[in-house]
């Protein structure tokens, strides 16, 4: 017998059976004229039959016909032993010869579209009537018997097919990888029907809102340089739950790293808190600024002026599509990220004059759904904050203390308190003419980041509102933001306490008003 050191299993007999039918012509072609014959079942042995090639129907070599619209086609022994036979082992192809059953050498099988049903809206018996069922079991007995047999789930594989047939067929090596793809590909079909048994066609809550179970898969897109720092491995993995960031279409620049990844997602959350044309820079998962504007240019003016010295390699996210102008802008200071929805004729290459900015394309953010954290034994998962409770509608504030702000102020008081949300605690923000002007972020106590903001803000303090993520303990920290100049707070209130911040803003004249919503960002 000639050495076959790679293990190579030569392609002879092959059993297709696929919903997704695209390339599968030019597959069954190539493997015929190679000399391979074909089982087939359904619509794939119809096509099959259609093109003028040989098959034999699953029917026909069972004995025994498709039933029951369909669900019983290939779970047979005539089929699942020519598939399961461990052909390394005597007794295992005696017991073939025995039955009168010829292996297969070639599995190509992928899965009913359960998830195309279920987001098409379907009912949830046509959502069932989805679940495949002969499918995956053959699918993970060939890739468990992948020793024996070559399982291919993917029409990006075809290609590879017709390669391997020409050379002998599949190495051990090719069809280890072949086997684990396959298992990827039946655990995420299965992750998709649990999910939706737990959370549509039945109730696993038990009231409390959670599932009783979840999962998901994870595929890689990419290696990164390192992670936070350069000792540190890091890889980004895209999963099938809409498409965000990680999907982003990179126009110019450098490659991502993972530091721009965490911000250049806090920027693209922090402008699509906004209705208004909104553009935030981030460094470090904070905000440099954040701003309104009566245009894109004018959002990103009002941003940088907060805080330039830190906007200086930070990452900026954009609600609306770049303008030429906006891009001059961002090109005159030394940028990460630009991510945006969209740029219109000319931005790109005014900021493509520098080489390594990062430009990415990305669609429209959707607010809320849910985030995940992993901690040690577990992952905590939680709605997403989107600035939507009850207490962010500025019309059911309650004015603790000081005159019913006018309109103009009201308006600061609105977007200070949705760009605060953006800020990791304790957090306070001083806000004029819709931009930020001071950011107190990331601090063990409230005083100090009273300080900081103020400090940053400067002589723009005084007329200017703020915001603060979370109630005040003591009056201090009101106090810090009063005798710089601010006119009018707004806070969630709820304070053992709070009859002393109000004190302190009515003997100031200040303006304060409760939301009763509290913003944390950890």
């Amino acid at each position: 017998m000639p050495e076959n050191p790679e293990n190579r299993i030569a392609i002879r007999r092959a059993l297709v059976s696929v919903y997704d039918k695209s390339g599968l012509e030019d597959l069954v072609r190539g493997l015929h004229e190679a000399g391979v014959a074909l089982v087939s079942t359904g619509g794939s042995a119809a096509l099959i039959e259609k093109a003028g090639i040989p098959v034999t129907k699953v029917e026909d070599l069972t004995g025994f016909p498709e039933c029951l619209d369909g669900r019983v086609k290939t779970l047979h022994p005539k089929v699942h032993a020519g598939i399961l036979a461990d052909r390394r082992l005597e007794t295992h192809v005696q017991q073939l010869a025995d039955l009168g059953v010829e292996p297969f050498d070639l599995v190509v099988s992928n899965l009913y579209p359960f998830t195309q049903t279920v987001a098409s809206g379907a009912s949830p018996d046509e959502c069932v009537e989805q679940i495949d069922i002969g499918g995956p079991s053959m699918v993970r007995a060939a890739a468990k018997n992948h020793p024996s047999v070559a399982i291919v789930t993917s029409p990006a594989r075809y290609a590879d097919v017709l390669t391997a047939v020409g050379v002998g067929g599949f190495t051990l090596a090719d069809r280890k990888r072949l086997a684990a793809e396959a298992f990827v590909h039946t655990a995420s079909y299965d992750v998709a029907v649990a999910t939706w048994m737990g959370n549509v066609l039945t109730d696993t809550t038990d009231g409390s809102g959670a599932p009783a179970w979840m999962g998901g898969t994870w595929e890689r897109q990419s290696v990164l340089r390192y992670g936070e720092n350069p000792h540190q491995a890091a890889v980004l993995y895209t999963n099938d739950l809409g498409p965000g960031l990680a999907q982003a279409t990179q126009l110019h620049g450098k490659e991502m790293s993972y530091n721009n990844y965490v911000d250049a997602d806090a920027a693209r959350r922090a402008a699509y808190d906004f209705d208004e044309p909104a553009v935030a820079i981030i460094k470090h998962a904070n905000p440099c600024g954040i701003a309104v504007g009566a245009d894109v240019a004018d959002a990103h003016r009002k941003a940088h002026a907060c805080d330039p010295v830190s906007a200086f390699g930070g990452v900026i996210a954009t609600n609306v599509p770049v303008s030429v102008e906006m891009a001059r802008q961002v090109a005159e200071v030394f940028t990460e990220v630009v991510v945006a929805p969209a740029y219109d004729d000319g931005a790109v290459e005014v900021l493509a004059a520098k080489k390594n900015i990062r430009v990415l394309q990305c669609v429209p953010a959707v607010r809320g759904g849910v985030e995940l954290r992993p901690v040690s034994g577990g992952l905590l998962a939680q709605e997403r904050d989107a600035v939507d409770a009850p207490g962010d509608d500025p019309t059911t504030w309650t004015l603790a203390t000081g005159e019913a702000a006018s309109d103009e102020v009201l308006a600061d008081l609105a977007f200070a308190w949705k760009a605060c949300r953006a800020v990791k605690s304790n957090a306070i923000l001083l806000a004029k003419d819709g931009a930020s002007v001071g950011v107190g972020m990331g601090q063990v106590n409230r005083v100090d980041s009273c300080k900081l903001a103020v400090q940053r803000a400067g002589d723009r303090s005084t007329g200017a509102v703020a915001a603060s993520d979370a109630f005040f303990p003591f009056e201090d920290g009101p106090q810090i933001l009063i005798d710089a100049g601010v006119a009018a707070i707004v806070q969630p209130g709820g304070s053992v306490r709070d009859e002393l911040t109000v004190e302190a803003a009515k003997a100031a004249g200040v303006t304060m008003y409760f939301t009763g919503t509290r913003h944390f960002a950890h």
